[in-house]
């Protein structure tokens, strides 16, 4: 009777946390709202992202472009001064010898052809925007990371609390089987197969509390200060809203790695436009002073020198239109893997909401079978094995069924925070 009580109890909480619950299609504020409630607080995960290693990198990044820019836009040339001191001797026929003490100084520099320095400036402003894309990128797969391995800490304790309950279950099966042999209504052969049932949910709890505690470590290690609360409950995934061409849309449009990969494709072709300006040398004017025969003759001079330009400045020009086209083509091979990943999470994210009520009906019938089992048992008409074939198919059932849940809820929150919708920072 204990058994029969304790059956009827977890059917009773598997119907609760199961039951199929009518899909209505909210609007993205309230996915989001249900979502957020298994999540970390928000401003939790806001400082935890904001001190991450990753951004860290992300803005020192962000500061080597940001000085590279005005490196670009100061230009490559300097001023240069020479200066020359010399002696001259004069050995003149029939004459003394004279020496005269001479100088020579000049200041010169290179001037950038016209539309080199406005290319320069491009060129800078193009190397800091994909340094910002590049940061993004680093602080969307941080939270990407951090919510896959959220929901992979949440799995495991939905698994190693499924197998609690059913140690349990099993555990006062087996005590009350116990007792019926000492009394002599029990054969010892039932009570043997119970425990034996009993141990392999045990090991199975034993497993599971190990890759739970495995995933919260990584939680802990990784997000050093992230809050490991779980949630109350686990909410019933809710139906999505819009049509997938324009959620498509949305992801692509939030996608930093595709921002990246066009940001270093620009930058390609303006390096490589510089580059064929830089065909054309730059000339180099100066201004040369100087003091000749002690003083007898004075210098001053204008000069203009210039590059004549060789193989070296073709060839340059040449690899970096191969590097602007490989970063063209590079850019239109990320578009197109990253719209065909955004499709396929939609379209897992549409299966998923149609697979969790089905693996929840699937786990219904499955504890109305352990329970029509376990009354067959007791009245005779079943044995023993039977029963406990049927209450590890329930079992399996109901933790399918969680794993579900968390698997459909996972791709709903993948979608938004892909879409920036989920958390506030990164809207």
């Amino acid at each position: 009777m204990m058994a029969t009580a304790l059956t009827h109890r977890l059917f009773a909480f598997f119907s609760l946390l199961t039951v199929s619950i009518p899909l209505q299609a909210g609007s993205v504020e309230e996915i989001r709202q249900t979502l957020v409630q298994l999540l970390p607080p928000p401003d939790s995960v806001a400082k935890i992202i904001r001190e991450h290693p990753a951004l860290a990198a992300g803005e020192l990044g962000i500061a080597a472009s940001a000085a590279e820019r005005r490196r670009l836009e100061a230009g490559p040339h300097e001023w240069t001064l020479r200066l020359l001191g010399q002696q001259r001797r004069s050995l003149p026929p029939a004459a003394p010898e004279q020496r005269y003490n001479e100088w020579n100084g000049a200041i010169e520099r290179a001037l950038r052809l016209p539309g080199k320095a406005a290319l320069d400036s491009e060129l800078g402003a193009a190397g800091e925007a994909a340094a910002r894309s590049a940061a993004d990128e680093l602080g969307h797969e941080t939270r990407r990371e951090l919510l896959a391995r959220w929901f992979d800490w949440l799995r495991e304790n939905a698994a190693e609390r499924q197998w609690a309950e059913q140690a349990a279950s099993l555990g006062q099966q087996a005590a009350s089987l116990l007792r019926r042999e000492q009394l002599g209504d029990a054969a010892r052969s039932e009570r043997v197969q119970a425990e034996a049932a009993q141990a392999q949910a045990e090991a199975q709890l034993a497993q599971a509390r190990q890759r739970r505690l495995s995933a919260e470590q990584q939680l802990q290690r990784r997000y050093p200060g992230l809050p490991l609360k779980l949630p109350a409950r686990l909410p019933p995934p809710p139906a999505w809203t819009g049509n997938d061409d324009e959620w498509l849309a949305a992801l692509l449009e939030h996608n930093h790695e595709l921002a990246l990969a066009g940001a270093e494709a620009r930058r390609a072709a303006l390096a490589a436009e510089r580059s064929r300006r830089e065909r054309s040398p730059d000339p180099t004017v100066g201004l040369q002073l100087g003091r000749e025969r002690g003083g007898e003759e004075r210098l001053a001079a204008i000069y203009l020198s210039l590059p004549l330009p060789g193989a070296a400045r073709s060839a340059a020009a040449d690899a970096s239109q191969a590097h602007a086209a490989a970063a063209e083509r590079q850019r239109e091979a990320v578009r197109r893997r990253v719209e065909a990943d955004a499709a396929s999470l939609l379209q897992a994210l549409r299966l998923s909401n149609e697979q969790w009520p089905a693996s929840q009906r699937a786990a219904e019938r499955q504890q109305q079978a352990a329970t029509m089992s376990e009354r067959a048992w007791q009245l005779g008409e079943g044995s023993l094995g039977e029963l406990l074939h049927a209450r590890r198919l329930a079992n399996e059932a109901a933790l399918a069924a969680r794993l579900a849940q968390l698997d459909a809820l996972e791709k709903h929150a993948r979608v938004l925070l892909d879409a920036h919708r989920l958390w506030d920072d990164e809207e």
